[in-house]
């Protein structure tokens, strides 16, 4: 599946796009990661009724949270609701959420037989997220006051925070059963990460099919690996997924928590876009990787809390230290936590809309 003359429209009408592939922008595009959760009263009003997979499989609820989050804080780029683990499912392997634990896997991967076992041949199954999409790019299908076409962010996990979440069965803190297959079984592991990116590559082919202008690959705990282990068991996996999403038309954005040490090997992906956590300054994960590549970033959540002046404080001086270089799209280090306050995000946009002109 490939969209139709891929890259050349998006990229003629979205800032976002645009900011993504180093082309030239009137200000700095501006997003968040988690931009429609559990901060924000309308999506808590869903909750009432509806679980979070049941959310994330219905595409009218799906979206509909999508295009609230987007036109409340103002942001160039809508991000679609779904959540990493829903190619476990097809795959043969059960999750679920549990209150207050975070995603739990049933019966995690442990032995060779077990990644034998999991299925490749049932992505159609995940066609609710790309149903989720096509209905967001309808609504906004005309360009904004402001004559910019508002980007649309399809996703997909890296496989080695799949991996990680399929062998500890949840989250985890020190990825010892994951790490203990990686090291010690030199057949289960590459099979697991071939099946992984199969799967993963036909999950994202559906949603640019769909309409959406950027793929986000999440290696949310990748930064729990040494540089040795991330090249030697990591690199070529998420390398080959990257490219081959890259393949499709669309330009990918490659994020991951705590990566500082990672980033000049994460940059051998050959992503279009590298996120930046906060605890490496901007311009330093920039030199870092190079200004031939896109960086995303790198505000820190939790600053959202913060009075006005330190919070203003602290977007200037991510906008500065970004030096109005092409391919800066203004984020978060992280996604937005739960108790944010709404009126402190927007303001952030609005900041981001005066300060960061070019």
């Amino acid at each position: 599946m490939q969209r139709a003359n891929p890259l050349q429209p998006a990229a003629e009408g979205s800032r976002f796009v645009r900011a993504c592939l180093r082309q030239p922008v009137d200000r700095t595009p501006v997003w968040f990661l988690r931009q429609a959760g559990r901060y924000m009263p309308e999506y808590m009003a869903v909750r009432k009724h509806h679980s979070l997979l049941d959310i994330c499989r219905t595409p009218e609820v799906a979206s509909e949270v999508t295009i609230t989050a987007a036109e409340r804080l103002g942001v160039d780029a809508a991000i679609i609701f779904a959540d990493l683990l829903l190619p476990f499912t097809p795959m043969g392997l059960d999750f679920e959420f549990l209150a207050g634990e975070g995603p739990v896997v049933n019966v995690p991967i442990r032995s060779a037989e077990q990644v034998v076992a999991l299925r490749t041949d049932r992505i159609d199954e995940l066609s609710y997220v790309a149903r989720s999409i096509e209905k967001v790019v309808a609504h906004f299908s005309r360009p904004r006051p402001d004559g910019d076409q508002l980007g649309i962010i399809g996703f997909c996990g890296a496989p080695f925070t799949l991996a990680s979440y399929m062998i500890e069965g949840g989250s985890s803190r020190n990825y010892i059963e994951t790490k203990k297959l990686m090291y010690g079984d030199t057949k289960a592991w590459p099979l697991l990460m071939e099946k992984l990116v199969t799967v993963l590559v036909g999950y994202a082919a559906q949603q640019v099919e769909a309409g959406a202008d950027v793929i986000q690959v999440f290696d949310s705990w990748a930064g729990a690996l040494s540089v040795s282990d991330y090249r030697q068991y990591c690199l070529a996996p998420t390398t080959e997924l990257v490219q081959r999403i890259q393949a499709l038309g669309v330009p990918v954005i490659y994020f991951g928590v705590d990566t500082a040490s990672l980033l000049p090997t994460m940059r051998e992906t050959g992503a279009d876009v590298l996120g930046l956590d906060w605890r490496i300054p901007l311009d330093v994960g920039w030199k870092s990787i190079g200004h031939t590549r896109a960086v995303q970033g790198n505000l820190d959540p939790i600053t959202l809390f913060a009075p006005e002046a330190v919070l203003k404080a602290r977007v200037l001086e991510v906008l500065h230290t970004a030096e109005k270089r092409p391919g800066h799209i203004f984020n978060l280090g992280h996604g937005i936590v739960p108790g944010t306050p709404v009126e402190n995000v927007i303001q952030v946009v609005q900041w981001v809309k005066e300060y960061g002109k070019i």
